[in-house]
């Protein structure tokens, strides 16, 4: 369940590259991943954002030796109430600060109280609900890298948009799943499209026949995958396999990350649309990032969660840094909220909300044909960058009551 890395970071702090503002005395800091580090989630978070997380560590030390960090991680198995006891053992007894990347949904919402409660910080870069920064929003959380609003706006208004009309819903039976098919069949039905149905899978199933049956019969041009993960996977693999595709449907991933095309293959994969917020071989900065990343990692590029433990990590303890304590959740997540817009390493110019929401540039990318391909990796071109004030939900309609 446990694993550590300290990392004493001691003598004089330097400028801070992002910075804000220094401190002379040593401040204590520990962080602790909770993640999915074996299950269906694993391969686009698990041991590659508690490595994302020490790579920031690695990188912050650089520029300011002024913080003593400790990092541990956890796997609460994606249950919420795994999650809230470790976040109240690590809050009350281990000395905690900050939760980070956070599995699934319904362990997001359960630890976010806690947070709160407590008074220390969580910054969700893995979990999808909006209503973390939605009903549920608090003075201590940051969604950092996507959510279900974000997702389901950019793909499927660009799929209803070029004539996928009519859908079906795949969906996975819990918070993010059923937040992302709501999400994205009022975009469908905003643009003119129809919702013919809807089956719900638990997370982790193993046979999606039955539910692609229901799919198929349908009729729908569209089936729309409200999964992810190894779930994602398993239905396009089946679907595959029932010739749904080539009978005419048309399968839509409203939430694929890149470790999800390694493990299909470009063959079953090219030509899908997708919106992520980061993609390894977008610039010279990202490209560094993930060539660093693969060579710790097996090989393997980061996914846009992954990416987004790192950029959050540098940018809470520059936070700290400015505040002075890490003690103080609410104070240090103030202080990046007053930040302004910052040039994000991987993510470009960033912001974040009252809400918690963190702002940037989202891109709808189109997976590419096998022999478009030119080296490991190169899955994705660009069709279209979404700025980031188009790209997330507006302040105003997520009933957030820090946004009052």
């Amino acid at each position: 369940m446990m694993s550590k890395t300290v990392i004493s970071l001691s003598s004089a702090a330097v400028a801070l590259a992002l910075t804000c503002g220094s401190v002379t005395a040593q401040v204590a800091v520990k962080i602790g991943v909770m993640s999915d580090m074996t299950g269906p989630y694993a391969d686009f978070s698990g041991p590659g954002s508690l490595e994302a997380v020490r790579m920031a560590v690695e990188d912050f030390r650089a520029v300011n030796r002024a913080l003593a960090v400790e990092v541990v991680s956890a796997d609460p198995q994606n249950k919420p109430d795994n999650a809230a006891t470790v976040a109240r053992r690590w809050f009350d007894t281990e000395n905690v600060d900050l939760i980070i990347d956070v599995p699934t949904s319904g362990v997001a919402l359960a630890v976010a109280g806690i947070a709160k409660e407590k008074n220390k910080v969580m910054i969700a870069t893995t979990a999808g609900t909006s209503d973390i920064t939605g009903k549920a929003c608090t003075p201590n959380t940051l969604h950092w890298v996507w959510d279900t609003w974000s997702s389901s706006h950019g793909t499927a208004e660009a799929v209803v948009k070029s004539g996928g009309k009519s859908w079906y819903f795949l969906t996975a039976d819990y918070t993010f799943g059923t937040t992302m098919e709501r999400e994205a069949s009022d975009v469908v039905k905003a643009n003119g499209g129809t919702i013919l149905g809807s089956v719900r899978h638990p997370l982790g199933a193993t046979d999606f026949s039955s539910f692609l049956l229901q799919a198929q019969n349908s009729k729908a041009q569209i089936i729309g995958l409200a999964n992810g993960g190894a779930d994602t996977i398993n239905a396009i693999k089946t679907a595959g396999e029932f010739g749904i595709v080539a009978g005419g449907q048309k399968l839509v991933g409203l939430i694929v990350f890149i470790n999800d095309i390694h493990a299909l293959g470009l063959k079953s994969s090219h030509g899908l649309q997708l919106t992520t917020a980061f993609y390894w071989d977008l610039n010279d900065k990202t490209r560094t990032f993930g060539e660093r990343f693969a060579k710790r990692m097996d090989g393997k590029m980061p996914s846009m969660s992954q990416a987004g433990s790192y950029s959050a990590t540098f940018a809470y303890l520059n936070a700290v840094a400015k505040t002075g304590s890490a003690k103080d959740g609410a104070a240090v997540v103030s202080n990046l909220r007053a930040a302004g817009v910052f040039d994000d390493p991987l993510f470009g110019k960033t912001s974040v909300r009252a809400d918690g929401r963190v702002i940037h540039d989202m891109y709808l990318v189109e997976v590419k044909k096998p022999d478009e391909s030119k080296k490991p990796w190169d899955y994705y071109k660009v069709v279209s960058v979404m700025p980031g004030d188009k790209a997330f939900r507006p302040l105003s309609e997520g009933a957030c009551p820090l946004a009052k």
